[in-house]
């Protein structure tokens, strides 16, 4: 990217364009909204939407991959310093609490209906989601097994089975139209129900 390019990113309408682009694609899905909405929603001109993305696929992969990044040191916020019993608890609610909200449930929508036409979608949706999250969880979890806190064998494999265990009995519930809401004491149930099955595998030996 150019300097040039980048002083652009860094306005003002760039950054309502992706917040109005993040109103409408989850209040619509990605077939249903309309440049014409993102602007109105933006409070920008269509001319000035299509300076910034001439296409909605560009539009709807940065809207997400800027509102994860936003997201994720509230969502996977683990220090070094922070031992698993504590560190994890916290990182589980926090999870839970970013997977049970409107924004994530749009998203997964529109990346199963959307990427067998569009596959950079379902990339985006993959790297700036699950990716990042084993990454940043792994390195953690590395951290904490240089300690002797944690014995786990394979580091990226443990990483995708506590964000696995963090969606028991709410994604599929989610979905399907079953349940849309989930009170504290359900987040918690399940967060501490994941973090006892994490360190009963991966638990400090001895």
């Amino acid at each position: 990217m150019t300097q040039m390019a980048a002083a652009i990113r860094q306005g003002r309408k760039y950054d309502q364009v992706l917040e109005g682009a993040r109103q409408i694609f989850v209040a619509m899905g990605y077939e249903r909204a309309s440049v014409d909405e993102i602007a109105r929603a933006s409070g920008v001109s269509k001319a000035t939407l299509y300076a910034y993305f001439p296409e909605k696929r560009l539009l709807f992969t940065e809207m997400y991959r800027t509102e994860i990044l936003r997201l994720a040191d509230s969502a996977v916020e683990l220090s070094s310093l922070s031992p698993p019993d504590i560190a994890l608890p916290e990182a589980a609610r926090r999870i839970i609490g970013y997977l049970t909200s409107d924004f994530a449930l749009a998203m997964y929508r529109i990346c199963v209906a959307e990427s067998p036409r569009f596959p950079e979608i379902g990339q985006a949706f993959y790297e700036s989601g699950p990716e990042m999250g084993r990454v940043r969880l792994g390195c953690y979890l590395s951290a904490m097994q240089a300690q002797g806190l944690l014995h786990i064998p394979d580091i990226d494999l443990a990483a995708d089975q506590f964000f696995q265990l963090c969606q028991t009995s709410i994604v599929d519930r989610m979905v399907c139209g079953i349940q849309q809401r989930y009170s504290s004491e359900e987040i918690a149930r399940i967060a501490d129900g994941a973090v006892r099955v994490f360190l009963a595998a991966y638990g400090r030996r001895g």
